[in-house]
């Protein structure tokens, strides 16, 4: 299919190198401000972890004071959810899914700007809670009532204020994701012909759209209560509000956005392994169909965070058995990659060695959640470290993984040119064994009664040898990326990449590396989920042929 690629004029002032990315409306170009703004929160928000593990490295520590302390955690944790891995991943779907189904651009490329300006505004309101009047926000990412309503300056307003923005950014992009995939597939894409990645994003945006609106409430709710006390009481319990009722509006948002944060992850490891192993996926629709079954299932579950509140039993027997029936397509998953690498011709660069990891280590937070969701178990390890050691290995060794891999694996479409491999192991072998130190002790932390969110402790027993070893573990990670830095910068000067340097499947390596801003000159016929498979396997009887 031949595509026009007569671009239209632009004014002189617009193509100056700063300029231009300005005013950008190209997918590729937002997508890439996405990654790099990301990037930015994600070394702010890893800077502010490394000061909670300094704090907690020794017994009665002093580094940081218990306001400051607070401050830090609540601004660590709502950067890395809220500014660090849904952005990110939006800047890989922007990038990816219009080449990978075969499109020109999003349905909507100003719309799909906007997005992104509102993500970065947001986030500039955000980091002005550090200078807000009585210091940043300092209630925990949660924000749970009474204590954000009567939590003094503006620092929690600006946090308010923060999120209210990037709600409009994360529903502008959502749309726009839906559309373009609905509407603007190659010939002969079918759902069951789609990427998984592109099914991830589909799924993803849905939800953003379901949640997004109960998150907005919620927050407005709050804004109002603090703002006019004298007027409005929907949580404080004095006035004849109830905090419990937050609690179920953030954590209806709060437990689908972590299936929004891992099912493009999920998406990325569906694409990487099959590439690496030189075999097809294995079990395409099962994979594709357990997706939408997460996401579903994804929205009955919140309450399993809330089963210390007092809910009646068979409340809390309903969502002990939903959170455990989401494992099920979730295992799916797992042992349908786990099959493609059977026996297949496996190649450990570095893509792969992110993936395998994502696999191992998701396996573990998973298998951690099981636990979590039967709610005997939770009333005992509820609001203890173990409940952080389980959701970092879901998130950080979940999305991140993929994350990781996933920029490995596309950097030679984003840029045209190779990640450095020899730094892209010795940053992989750092980040995977500094993650297990910093992260596995505190399971062990949570089942000797170390709560969450102190800044001090009195040693214990074995606390200050696990919290120790686990900010050791945390420094190995901050080296870990400095070095996956490094290999960034030194990208610049890299090795060439052709079309397709890695014999892809999808329609992202048939244009060239980089896309022109036309994406494609003309667009195959798609007749299966690995078009580019399709296509050299037709060469070459071609070939034989003649």
């Amino acid at each position: 299919m031949a595509v026009d690629v007569q671009q239209p004029r632009v004014p002189s002032w617009q193509r100056g190198r700063v300029a231009s990315w300005l005013v950008t409306v190209d997918h590729k170009r937002i997508g890439i401000l996405y990654i790099a703004t990301a990037g930015l929160f994600f070394a702010l928000s890893g800077f502010l972890a490394l000061l909670i593990r300094s704090q907690l490295a020794t017994a009665d520590s002093g580094v940081v004071t218990g306001d400051s302390y607070n401050e830090v955690v609540t601004m660590h944790g709502t950067g890395m959810v809220f500014f660090v891995v849904v952005p990110i991943l939006a800047g890989l779907g922007n990038y990816l899914v219009p080449l990978m189904i075969g499109a020109r651009d999003m349905a909507f490329p100003r719309l799909n700007a906007l997005s992104y300006w509102l993500y970065a505004f947001g986030g500039i309101v955000f980091c002005a809670s550090f200078f807000a009047a009585g210091g940043a926000a300092n209630t925990g990412w949660t924000a749970y009532p009474p204590l954000s309503v009567i939590a003094q300056g503006n620092g929690q307003d600006l946090w308010i204020l923060s999120l209210h923005i990037l709600t409009l950014s994360s529903a502008a992009g959502a749309i726009n994701f839906i559309v373009t995939i609905h509407n603007m597939r190659a010939r002969g894409m079918s759902w069951m012909r789609l990427p998984l990645f592109v099914w991830s994003i589909e799924i993803y945006a849905a939800m953003l759209l379901i949640v997004l609106p109960v998150l907005s409430a919620g927050l407005t709710l709050l804004l109002l209560e603090r703002q006019f006390p004298e007027d409005f009481s929907f949580f404080r319990p004095e006035d004849g509000g109830s905090p419990i009722l937050f609690q179920h509006v953030f954590w209806f948002f709060g437990h689908p956005e972590v299936y929004i944060m891992i099912l493009p992850a999920m998406g990325i490891i569906s694409e990487i392994l099959p590439v690496f192993a030189r075999k097809p996926i294995f079990g395409y629709k099962a994979i594709a169909l357990s997706t939408v079954a997460i996401g579903f299932f994804s929205l009955l579950v919140w309450a399993h965070h809330m089963f210390t509140v007092g809910l009646p039993t068979y409340l809390n027997i309903w969502f002990m058995l939903a959170s455990m029936v989401i494992a099920v397509p979730t295992g799916i998953k797992i042992f349908n990659w786990l099959a493609t690498l059977w026996h297949g011709n496996i190649s450990l660069d570095t893509a792969m060695l992110y993936a395998l990891g994502f696999v191992s280590i998701f396996t573990i937070g998973g298998l951690s959640g099981i636990y979590l969701a039967a709610f005997p178990i939770d009333w005992q390890v509820h609001d203890t470290y173990f409940v952080v050691a389980h959701f970092h290995y879901v998130l950080f060794g979940g999305s991140i993984f993929a994350i990781l891999g996933g920029l490995y694996y596309w950097w030679p479409k984003l840029f045209g040119r190779f990640l450095s491999e020899r730094l892209g192991k010795w940053a992989f072998a750092l980040i995977f064994i500094g993650f297990n130190v910093t992260f596995f002790p505190q399971h062990l932390l949570g089942l000797l009664g170390m709560p969450r969110r102190v800044y001090t402790y009195r040693d214990d027993g074995l606390w200050e040898a696990y919290n120790l070893i686990s900010t050791i573990g945390s420094y190995m990670l901050g080296l870990g990326f400095i070095i996956f830095l490094v290999a960034i910068v030194k990208s610049r000067h890299g090795r060439r990449a052709g079309n397709d340097p890695w014999h892809g499947d999808t329609l992202e390596w048939y244009t060239t590396s980089p896309p022109p801003p036309h994406n494609f000159d003309e667009v195959p016929y798609v007749t299966s989920a690995r078009p580019l498979y399709d296509l050299r396997r037709r060469k070459r009887r071609e070939g034989a042929t003649t």
